[in-house]
């Protein structure tokens, strides 16, 4: 992506069309936070050349010469890695939502769960959006998860791996944050991970009550949450995603 990025201006009611349409059927949590980060995004707009990829740097979308799928350098590479993760969340709350109410969550659960299944969507869609608008040639395609066999079979285990999922998220993108380099992405990444880090608490508080800031994820000295590097990140959730992801470059810039 360039680095020179500029306001469009021509286009600012179909970038945000995509998010607005099935966020304003919603709360209004979720339809402000999602409409907040688009208007951010019409102003920081890229310039018409930000798809051609830095000569030096792997686009995103690209296939290595390993067979990997490169998330692409700079703002795209941190986007595209945000993407990626917010894919995996949409899918699997998608699948517990989709299951028989009681069959295997307390109702209670259950209800949680379709709540988080449609702000998971929200979030996937809205780094989609941005990401076409931005940079469209270098999206990164559509994933397909993959989950170990009992994931869906008990309530133990769908808690386990929604625990691991929001813990990893909200390190992913405390990581993430120092590598972007427009504020204006940033302002949306810190307003994502604050839901994150709800999903996470209440995750953990029904597994294990008052969990929810556990040392293992807020450092009892510094009182800061956990943070993981892209590398570190990827290397987690390769484990629940069928296709390669190369994030070597992701918020590097020439």
């Amino acid at each position: 992506m360039s680095d020179n990025i500029q306001p469009r201006g021509s286009d600012d009611t179909s970038f945000a069309q995509p998010l607005y349409t099935p966020i304003k059927r919603r709360s209004f949590f979720m339809y402000a936070g999602a409409t907040a980060g688009a208007t951010a995004l019409v102003l920081a707009g890229c310039s018409k050349d930000s798809d051609n990829a830095t000569p030096s740097l792997p686009a995103g979308n690209s296939v290595t010469s390993s067979g990997a799928i490169s998330l692409g350098s700079g703002d795209v590479g941190v986007l595209n890695f945000a993407y990626a993760l917010e894919q995996l969340e949409a899918d699997f709350y998608s699948k517990v939502a989709a299951l028989s109410n009681g069959s295997t969550l307390l109702g209670s659960d259950f209800a949680y769960f379709q709540q988080v299944a449609k702000h998971e969507a929200i979030h996937r869609d809205f780094f989609k959006a941005a990401l076409t608008r931005d940079a469209s040639s270098q999206v990164l395609r559509g994933l397909t998860p993959k989950y170990p066999a009992p994931t869906f079979t008990d309530r133990t285990n769908i808690l386990a791996t929604a625990k691991a999922f929001e813990d990893l998220g909200v390190a992913a993108y405390n990581g993430a944050g120092k590598l972007i380099k427009k504020a204006d992405y940033l302002v949306i990444a810190g307003q994502i991970v604050s839901v994150e880090a709800r999903h996470a608490a209440y995750i953990r508080d029904l597994i294990i009550p008052g969990s929810f800031a556990a040392d293992e994820i807020v450092n009892s000295t510094s009182g800061l949450d956990d943070s993981k590097t892209p590398k570190d990140v990827l290397a987690i959730a390769q484990a629940y995603i069928t296709e390669t992801l190369d994030g070597s470059y992701v918020g590097v810039n020439s």
